[in-house]
């Protein structure tokens, strides 16, 4: 049966459901193969203050965290109920989101281009919501 490119795309979307990991990545491209095109999602932060960074990505995924499917995700990734309580320990929230200055994003970029991403898409999150347009500009030159 060919299920066409809708069905590939569906089965790219449910294993690498967001938020993942470089590691989860790596296991993703060696479940697909290297044919198939892998862009894995990820939020990043531009902060570099440990603690208003992380107050900003719980901000964001402390809902989606919540949700049964997205928890069921970050358990297949090795995450602990632990790591999903009270919108989610450092150690998810610094697996799952990238936070820091350009170079520091840029590195976590590239650690899923060396797990395998052929792309890789940036959601930039900001402590007000506000439209991120400065944070885009400051990261235009990772762009490949």
């Amino acid at each position: 049966m060919n299920v066409g490119r809708v069905g590939i795309w569906s089965v790219e979307l449910r294993l690498g459901d967001p938020p993942v990991t470089p590691e989860s990545t790596a296991a993703t491209r060696q479940l697909l193969g290297p044919a198939a095109a892998l862009a894995p999602y990820q939020a990043v932060v531009l902060d570099t203050n440990p603690d208003t960074a992380r107050a900003t990505a719980r901000g964001f995924l402390g809902p989606f965290i919540g949700m049964a499917h997205y928890a069921r995700s970050l358990r297949r990734q090795g995450f602990t109920d632990t790591d999903l309580a009270d919108g989610g320990s450092d150690h998810l929230i610094d697996s799952v989101v990238a936070w820091g200055d350009t170079e520091a994003i840029a590195r976590r970029v590239q650690a899923h281009h060396n797990a395998g991403a052929d792309h890789v898409a940036l959601h930039v999150l900001t402590a007000n919501g506000g439209f991120p347009r400065t944070q885009w500009r400051e990261l235009a030159p990772l762009t490949r």
